[in-house]
């Protein structure tokens, strides 16, 4: 899923905390007034390598790290890891000169050296590359076995406990046992500001904040006032703590995490266009700024002007400033030419364009139809019906939405790894074998009958589900007379059953026939439920209803509604749209490109077969999408068009793999990469599912579950 997105104001001040590091290590102020430089570079500096966290978490660990529940997460990062590894060693190398120029490694030990790699870094600056390898594979760790809130709640009092061993230390450098403990940890780490104690809640904090999906359009007061303010008490904290002389180290306030959070969320609103490239150029700031700092020093002193380029701490910081940028936008060009950056272009030649209004607005016109008690439980099978499962079940959670309903055991395990949160209810078979996955990725699985229910009791560990009951559609479910099987399946100790649901098969059709027949599936499902309580069995959860169901049997709500294709906005056949309550908006739009244009001259075919043939001079486009795309091939021949220019195009010989060919010879104008529409609207033409469907002989729900997953799905 391709989303657009505008993230200037973080690029931006990526640089700019980059700059706040060098102030760090050079005290530009310290010429002027001890008190600034303090604020400066102890206070203000400070949200710098936070903020580097903050936005490691935010776009690296977000999908995998921030849902409700566990996720083996580590394979997810390990690309990411990779980079973070190539990039310290490269930053290790570039200072083993400087190191040994320095005397830092002088009479190094292996216990020395390992400390130096894990914690503290080669050179002093690169701690923070370390810190962040350790912090995301601690999180891993967290994660895996704990919740969301536990995570939360474990890396919270990690950053305590470093609090104590950090700015807030003269608290307990007196006390017996707890500062031998720290004493004791300081022969294995220098510092508390490492991967263990710092890293982990600002990366964790990143991950989090990424799933509340701010937006530029986001009011800005909020954030803005936090951050005034507590930036204002983190201050008043760091001189407090001067004053006492608390601190061993002053990288970590009990005021900055909120700080940070604040400063962050300010950030997210800002409309900004993405500089990609300032991205790198910070890294590399971050990276060589050192070494800068030793050339101009060692060029000051013959070139007599060490108290002007190095006394005066404000000059001094200034030249680093601009010598680092210089040095990373060089390394940047070069890295650029040697390798040049490969960016996806989603629109090159087909992709789906998914509404996220429209969306919401179906949701909401759904919801209207059923009582409160009664939630969505959307279908998400079937890639969504060919809309992209993972974007629309995470826009679905951002509109409030968390319970889900897949076909296959791969659908839910795909949604988990990206970070889906709620009940995601497995709808059709899983293999015993894959029992294990059921809990691992906290799914749940309906009991499609009795015999299956023993396979899934016999596994021996807990399994949550939701029993399916037969009422006459007779495809899954238990027979609803077989009262003793589910008097037995409820008495399973390894079964948790959360829910009972059933399938009302004739609810798209309005006639007196299929009306009784829905009455009667929902009498004797109700029925069951009744007499699983007089047996002193109770069922959290019951649902019955799918999208025609709400849409003409509103009353039958139940607890959940499991609705599928109208909340993409469209209905199975043509003569539904009149029937329907409410309005609802297709959801998706499909198009490609125009790739080529040419003559055609009379008595000349094309394509496959030679099927069409001219017969007068035309204008034949080629376009780049294709059956392998989803696009059926019934419609070769004149059967289907599409729109381009507001105009319909018919589409003449076979439809190929990867290619179609329309007539273009009354449209003017037209050349290579115009856009072409297959579903959707182009000036005041539009082609619906429906038209496509009813072209193909099929219904709606074939056509959008077949879109091709080659195809990007492009939020707009």
């Amino acid at each position: 899923m391709q989303t657009n997105k505008n993230y200037g104001a973080l690029d931006v001040f990526r640089v700019i905390a980059a700059f706040l590091v060098v102030a760090i290590h050079t005290s530009p102020l310290t010429s002027f007034s001890a008190e600034a430089d303090f604020f400066l570079t102890r206070v203000v500096a400070r949200l710098a390598v936070p903020f580097f966290f903050l936005v490691t978490g935010y776009f690296v660990l977000g999908k995998q790290f921030a849902g409700r529940y566990p996720s083996p997460c580590l394979s997810s990062v390990s690309g990411y890891l990779r980079k973070i590894l190539v990039m310290y060693g490269a930053a290790i190398l570039i200072y083993i000169p400087i190191g040994i120029y320095a005397g830092h490694y002088k009479e190094l030990s292996a216990s020395a050296l390992l400390r130096m790699l894990i914690f503290d870094g080669t050179f002093y600056h690169l701690w923070y590359f370390s810190a962040l390898i350790l912090g995301i594979l601690l999180l891993c760790f967290l994660r895996r076995f704990l919740s969301a809130r536990a995570c939360t709640a474990a890396v919270f009092v990690l950053y305590v406990l470093g609090l104590l061993g950090d700015s807030y230390w003269g608290l307990i450098e007196h006390v017996p046992g707890i500062s031998a403990a720290y004493e004791w940890c300081f022969q294995i780490f220098s510092y508390t500001r490492n991967g263990i104690f710092l890293a982990p809640l600002f990366l964790w904090m990143g991950a989090r904040i990424a799933g509340q999906q701010i937006r530029p359009t986001d009011s800005r007061i909020i954030p803005a006032a936090g951050f005034a303010l507590t930036l204002a008490l983190m201050t008043a904290e760091g001189f407090l703590l001067r004053y006492f002389e608390w601190q061993r180290h002053d990288s970590m306030y009990l005021l900055l995490p909120v700080c940070a959070y604040f400063l962050y969320r300010l950030l997210l609103t800002g409309n900004i266009p993405s500089k990609q490239r300032l991205r790198a150029v910070s890294s590399w700031i971050y990276i060589l700024h050192p070494a800068l700092i030793v050339l101009l020093r060692g060029i000051a002193k013959p070139l007599h002007a060490t108290t002007l380029l190095v006394d005066n701490s404000l000059i001094h910081y200034l030249i680093v400033c601009l010598l680092s940028a210089a040095a990373a936008y060089a390394v940047t060009a070069f890295l650029n030419h040697v390798c040049p950056p490969v960016n996806f272009y989603p629109m090159d030649r087909a992709w789906l364009e998914i509404d996220r209004n429209a969306l919401k607005h179906n949701v909401s016109a759904l919801r209207s139809l059923l009582p409160k008690t009664c939630e969505l439980m959307p279908a998400i099978k079937a890639d969504a019906y060919g809309h992209g499962a993972v974007p629309v079940a995470q826009e679905l959670n951002r509109l409030g939405v968390d319970s889900f309903c897949v076909a296959c055991i791969s659908e839910g395990i795909e949604l988990r790894k990206n970070g889906v949160q709620g009940e995601i209810l497995i709808l059709g078979y899983t293999h015993p074998k894959q029992f294990p996955l059921l809990r691992r990725y906290h799914l749940t699985q309906t009991v499609i009958d009795f015999p299956y229910a023993l396979e899934m009791n016999r596994f021996g560990k807990k399994l949550k589900g939701h029993i399916a009951v037969d009422t006459g559609m007779h495809r899954l479910g238990e027979r609803c007379d077989h009262m003793e099987h589910f008097i037995r399946l409820l008495s399973m100790k390894n079964l948790t059953i959360t829910g009972a649901m059933t399938h009302l098969c004739s609810v798209d059709s309005n006639l007196p026939e299929s009306r009784e027949f829905t009455r009667q599936q929902a009498e004797a499902f109700y029925r069951v439920i009744k007499a699983w309580k007089k047996r002193g069995f109770t069922c959290p959860k019951i649902h019955l209803q799918s999208s025609y169901g709400v849409l003409n049997y509103p009353e039958l709500a139940g607890d959940y509604a499991r609705v599928g294709i109208a909340l993409y906005g469209v209905h199975s056949a043509r003569e539904d749209y009149d029937a329907s309550s409410i309005q609802l908006k297709p959801v998706l739009s499909w198009k490609a490109r125009v790739a080529v244009v040419k003559e055609l001259l009379p008595g000349e075919g094309a394509g496959y077969g030679l099927t069409f043939t001219a017969d007068s001079p035309m204008k034949i486009a080629t376009l780049s999408v294709g059956y392998g795309d989803g696009l059926p091939r019934s419609l070769s021949s004149g059967v289907g068009s599409v729109l381009i220019r507001g105009q319909r195009a018919a589409i003449i010989g076979r439809i190929c793999m990867d290619q179609t060919i329309v007539d273009v010879t009354e449209i003017p104008g037209i050349r290579a990469g115009d856009e072409a529409v297959l579903l959707g609207q182009s000036g005041s033409e539009t082609i619906t599912a429906c038209d496509l469907a009813e072209q193909s002989g099929t219904i709606t729900n074939e056509i959008l579950s077949r879109l091709g997953a080659r195809m990007p799905r492009i939020m707009i």
